[in-house]
C-alpha cells in the first residue's frame, strides 16, 4: 500500500471540520478541484472511503471520522510546539484566538489586554463573540471565557474577573403602564426581551435564586436578539424587560434610565474564567496574555 502523506491527512481534517470542500479550500489556500483530487488520492492509498459526498454536504465516514478524531489532536500538538519554538526570540509574538461573550470582551478582555498589545506589537489577539459554549479544541481557539461553573473539569481555568450578578431591568416608560414583578413567576405576564443561543437554537432561560430556592424562567416577548448589546438598547427604548449583567446596566440605573427589579432574586455567581486545554504548550505570547488577564483582588 502506498504511504499517505501528512499533507493529505491535513486536507482530510480540514474538509471534515468544515463539512465543505469550498470552505476547506479557502482555509488551505488551494483550489476546490485540487483539494478534491487530494482526498480521492488519499482514499485510493488507504483503500477505504473517508468522506460521504452529496450535492449539498460532505461528511466523514466511520473510517474518516476515526482518522480525524485520532490524528487531528496530534497535529495540533505539533503546531503548538512549532509555534512555541518559533517564539524563542527577543520578543514574544504570535496569534492568540479567544472566544467569549460580548460583555466579557468589553468589560474584561479589552481593558486588561490594551497595555499588553501596546507593549508587545508582535502579539495579535483575535476575539470571537460566541454565546454557544463552543468546543475550543474543535474550533481551534487557544482559549475561551466562561463563568466558573461552565468550565469543563478537564480544562485549566484562570479567574479573570470578580463575581458577577445579573439584573432584570426595564425603562421608566415601560413601567408607566405595568406593575413591577415581585417574583420571577410574574415575568410571564411581562413583555420580555429574549436572548437566542446557538445551542439547540433556544432562548436563554432567566436564572434566579433566593435562599435554597432556584428557578429558571423561560420568558416570552416581542423581541429576540443574539447579542446583549441589542438587548440593552431595546430595554432603554422601553420595549420590555431585559436580563443582563449588572455591570452593564449600573450606569443607566443610576441615571434612572432603567429600573432594576427582582434584585433580591439575582445572587452573585462565579465570575469570568479564561480556560484552555491542559495539554496546551504555553508560548511566551500566550503566557503574557494569561498573566495580563489574571484577576487580582
Amino acid at each position: 500500500m502506498e504511504k499517505a502523506s501528512l499533507d493529505d491527512v491535513r486536507a482530510l481534517i480540514a474538509v471534515g471540520r468544515e463539512r465543505s470542500f469550498t470552505k476547506a479550500a479557502i482555509r488551505m489556500g488551494v483550489s476546490q478541484s485540487a483539494l478534491s483530487q487530494t482526498i480521492r488520492q488519499l482514499e485510493a492509498k488507504l483503500g477505504v472511503r473517508l468522506l460521504t459526498r452529496t450535492t449539498r454536504s460532505v461528511s466523514p465516514t466511520e473510517a474518516g471520522e476515526r482518522l480525524i478524531r485520532t490524528v487531528a489532536p496530534r497535529f495540533e500538538e505539533i503546531d503548538a510546539e512549532l509555534t512555541a519554538v518559533s517564539e524563542l526570540r527577543e520578543k514574544p509574538a504570535g496569534i492568540i484566538r479567544i472566544t467569549a461573550t460580548e460583555y466579557a470582551i468589553d468589560s474584561v478582555l479589552m481593558p486588561k489586554l490594551a497595555k499588553v498589545l501596546r507593549n508587545y506589537p508582535d502579539i495579535k489577539v483575535e476575539m470571537v463573540v460566541d454565546y454557544g459554549l463552543s468546543n475550543i479544541v474543535a474550533e481551534r481557539f487557544d482559549a475561551g471565557v466562561r463563568s466558573g461553573e461552565q468550565v469543563a473539569k478537564d480544562m485549566i481555568a484562570v479567574r479573570i474577573g470578580p463575581d458577577l450578578r445579573m439584573a432584570v431591568v426595564g425603562a421608566t416608560s415601560y413601567f408607566r403602564s405595568r406593575q413591577e414583578p415581585l417574583k420571577p413567576q410574574d415575568l410571564l405576564e411581562h413583555n420580555c426581551i429574549n436572548l437566542r443561543l446557538p445551542v439547540h437554537d433556544s432562548h436563554y432561560a432567566w436564572e434566579f435564586e433566593r435562599g435554597k430556592r432556584e428557578l429558571r424562567v423561560r420568558v416570552e416577548g416581542q423581541l429576540t436578539f443574539n447579542t446583549t448589546a441589542q438587548l440593552l438598547k431595546a430595554a432603554l427604548a422601553g420595549c420590555g424587560l431585559a436580563y443582563l449583567p449588572l455591570g452593564m446596566v449600573e450606569e443607566h440605573v443610576a441615571k434612572q434610565r432603567l429600573r432594576h427589579v427582582l434584585s433580591d432574586w439575582c445572587p452573585a455567581y462565579s465570575g469570568y474564567h479564561l480556560f484552555y486545554p491542559s495539554r496546551r504548550q504555553s508560548s511566551a505570547a500566550f503566557s503574557l496574555v494569561v498573566e495580563a488577564l489574571r484577576h487580582r483582588e
